[in-house]
């Protein structure tokens, strides 16, 4: 899929060797404040070669906007974007011509399409969900302005389950570590199976938790807005 969302919708492309990659967020609100050093920061957390457990794969992750911003400001028209890909190394993927990679998108691609790129698996690679995280940089901040908060962590690398409230720990602390786990000794833990599946030549599967904080005003104007809508109807 290349486009998601309803209202605010983003439509990527781009493969991972090809050119570039890049995007197109549309819905966007007109005179939304974007800070462009927030949204590198957010590409510069998620760009590969940071630690072992990532993709070596250097990559300076720059974005470009092209469209949609004025004088800091959005301006209401779709807001488009690339980043330019620097790093590929296609003859590296050679002897994966005719092999697939444990757990890798590229074999439902292949086999929904019928075509393959084995050249860091062309549009199902990883590495087209850079552009995603300029959409939810841009997203993410028109939130904050509005008062919604949106966190997110690591809370299970295969077995290794992280059971606790996430109302009782500091979600900074996931910033300390390459797998973005916000309790020291489970990140360590996760860390080594990680390495350790790794080096069998292996995958294994990731959960992430995401939740919301919505501050009083907001869910006032919020409810407000929903019963001026609904009790005419009643």
């Amino acid at each position: 899929m290349n486009t998601i969302g309803k209202i605010f919708t983003f439509t990527g492309f781009g493969e991972s060797h090809g050119a570039a990659i890049g995007g197109v967020i549309d819905g966007m609100p007109a005179g939304v404040e974007i800070d462009l050093e927030k949204v590198q920061h957010e590409l510069d957390r998620r760009k590969p070669g940071q630690s072992a457990v990532t993709t070596a794969r250097k990559e300076s992750d720059t974005v470009e906007i092209l469209s949609g911003l004025f004088e800091g400001r959005t301006t209401g028209s779709p807001i488009g974007f690339i980043i330019r890909n620097e790093n590929q190394h296609s003859n590296d993927y050679d002897h994966l011509k005719d092999a697939f990679r444990p757990s890798h998108a590229d074999f439902t691609y292949t086999a929904k399409y019928g075509l393959r790129d084995h050249r860091g698996g062309g549009r199902s690679s990883a590495r087209e969900t850079a552009t995603r995280v300029v959409a939810g940089a841009f997203a993410r901040q028109a939130l904050e302005q509005w008062g919604i908060t949106v966190r997110a962590y690591t809370s299970q690398v295969g077995p290794l389950v992280l059971d606790k409230d996430y109302g009782g720990m500091d979600l900074s602390v996931a910033e300390s570590n390459p797998v973005r786990c916000p309790d020291p000794e489970m990140a360590a833990e996760m860390e080594a199976l990680i390495l350790k599946v790794k080096s069998e030549g292996d995958t294994i599967a990731v959960w992430s938790t995401v939740w919301s904080a919505v501050c009083l005003s907001v869910s006032v104007i919020l409810c407000s807005g929903v019963l001026a809508r609904v009790l005419p109807r009643l």
